[in-house]
């Protein structure tokens, strides 16, 4: 069965791969399952039928047969348990695995997240620029800790998973800020993500949707 994702019918982000459709995009490229996508407006993500799927009328939802969810990282697990390549089969590494994808969104991202919402949307705020150094000596300290847990392996813990799927996909909300080039090999592993075939068909997927919102 083809399983069906939503995305976002114009993104924010303007076809940079930076929206929550992106990671689920990836793992099913991973694991070379078919699916198919339906693209969504800001106003139809507010009505009852998307808020059936997504009780917080945001993307992605996954659907496949009677099986319907929400929060891209459950999804993504989801992908990773149904289908080999995104977890490891020993039993130790397997839930390894799954701590950093948690790691990831619980600590990796939050000040990261923090970050745009003072650049993107208090860019005007009085206590912008009080705020924004201190976030980002934050998020510098999260990068030098994982850098270190990194060292010079290429992926965090043995072959490439789900958890180093979901944290490139996190990572990569940093490329214009610079602060990821302070820590060389965190931004090589960022690249390596970046220049797998899986994630380059994902990116290239969302970007013709984006480009294709642009036209019309």
């Amino acid at each position: 069965m083809i399983p069906t994702i939503t995305a976002f019918e114009r993104s924010p982000d303007g076809g940079r791969g930076l929206a929550r459709d992106m990671q689920v995009r990836w793992a099913l490229e991973e694991v070379d399952q078919p699916y198919d996508v339906r693209l969504v407006s800001f106003d139809a993500m507010k009505q009852s039928a998307h808020l059936a799927l997504n009780p917080f009328g945001s993307i992605p939802t996954y659907e496949e047969g009677d099986l319907a969810l929400f929060e891209s990282g459950a999804i993504v697990l989801h992908i990773a348990e149904r289908h080999a390549g995104l977890l490891p089969e020993d039993a130790n590494a397997r839930p390894r695995a799954i701590a950093w994808m948690f790691a990831a969104f619980s600590t990796i991202e939050q000040p990261i997240l923090e970050r745009a919402t003072a650049v993107i949307q208090e860019g005007d705020a009085p206590w912008r620029d009080q705020r924004l150094p201190l976030v980002d000596d934050r998020i510098r300290k999260r990068l030098a800790e994982l850098s270190r847990c990194l060292g010079d392996r290429d992926w965090l813990d043995g072959a490439f998973s789900a958890g180093d799927l979901v944290m490139v996909g996190v990572l990569r909300r940093l490329q214009r800020s610079g602060l990821l080039n302070e820590f060389p090999n965190v931004a090589a592993y960022v690249a390596r993500g970046e220049a797998r075939p899986a994630f380059k068909r994902a990116f290239d997927a969302q970007l013709a949707v984006a480009m294709a919102a642009a036209k019309g």
